[in-house]
């Protein structure tokens, strides 16, 4: 074990399984007492079960770390004040907060339900804030804290996802919202791209990545083939590829990175460039729309590939 984060404390949300479970154990191995965080439901967030997130617990423990569990339901607000209140009767402080804890109700957007909309948006951007609300008052108090948000290079766009796309492109404006707001209070905030071969991703059939391919619709990011490594060593798509990372960033040294994104998935770490106009076309005096069909897809769009190319029959709904 470590101690680059010794006497410091963490919560870890959705810690039962898959990412979360990886960062919970890596924060503990380098002395941090970990607040482990899983409503254990169903993917879709039905269901409820306390054995993920005791069995992270008692593994914790066994390796010598410190370890509580929690197993409230993080898109309830109540529920996220005492998940930061067991943080201090365990611990007495929080330092940190990695919200990994997230749920798929995957449709194309003409099939959604409103329900489906928001129970996605509950439980990652809502879950956010009552995560980041409830956290952030001790962390104000001690002049220190670190606040990572799990995100998703989905949030550019997914098809299929439009919930999930809206709820983890929220969380990159939340974090640098929050960046700007706390860090003159000694808090940092970034999100995370992460990645790995986990129940989610597991959870997309095949035939419909094949539809959308062709469909000529570009879903993002790219799942590593699995004949591309050997199969008795560690594989890039490993779930706990992630928490070295995002273990850093948690520390004394990850405090000079705020309001970024970074991604973490497979060997590497990466950081995403902040958004901003790449192309701009102007003119003295207000546009009218004639001209702007001409500047625009001789301009302003030239060379921009259509994620979706336009097809004539309507979808079944």
């Amino acid at each position: 074990m470590g101690n680059r984060l010794e006497g410091r404390v963490a919560i870890v949300t959705g810690a039962g399984r898959g990412i979360g479970r990886g960062v919970a154990h890596q924060l503990a191995e380098e002395g941090c007492a970990v607040v482990v965080n899983d409503f254990g439901g169903a993917l879709d967030g039905s269901g409820g079960d306390i054995g993920p997130a005791d069995e992270v617990v008692n593994e914790i423990r066994a390796a010598g770390g410190q370890a509580a569990a929690h197993y409230g339901d993080i898109s309830k607000f109540e529920d996220c004040a005492a998940l930061a209140q067991t943080a201090m009767d365990e611990f007495g402080r929080l330092d940190i907060l990695c919200h990994v804890a997230g749920i798929l109700r995957d449709r194309m957007v003409f099939n959604m339900t409103e329900e489906e909309w928001d129970a996605v948006l509950a439980v990652h951007l809502k879950g956010a804030f009552n995560t980041v609300r409830n956290a952030v008052g001790p962390m104000l108090e001690q002049g220190h804290g670190r606040i990572i948000l799990f995100s998703s290079g989905s949030g550019l766009g997914s098809s299929g996802q439009a919930n999930y796309s809206a709820a983890k492109e929220g969380m990159v404006g939340f974090a640098r919202a929050l960046a700007r707001e706390l860090g003159p209070y000694g808090i940092t905030a970034n999100a995370v791209y992460p990645g790995g071969n986990t129940r989610m991703t597991q959870s997309v059939p095949t035939a419909a990545s094949e539809l959308r391919a062709q469909a000529g619709i570009i879903r993002s990011g790219r799942a590593a083939s699995s004949d591309e490594w050997p199969e008795d060593g560690p594989q890039p798509r490993d779930p706990e590829n992630n928490a070295p990372t995002v273990t850093w960033l948690a520390s004394e040294a990850g405090g000079a990175i705020n309001g970024q994104v970074i991604g973490c998935s497979g060997w590497q770490a990466s950081r995403y460039s902040v958004r901003q106009g790449t192309r701009s076309v102007a003119k003295a005096g207000y546009w009218t729309v004639d001209e702007l069909r001409r500047a625009v897809p001789l301009q302003l769009t030239a060379g921009v590939a259509n994620p979706a190319p336009a097809r004539v029959e309507q979808p079944k709904q």
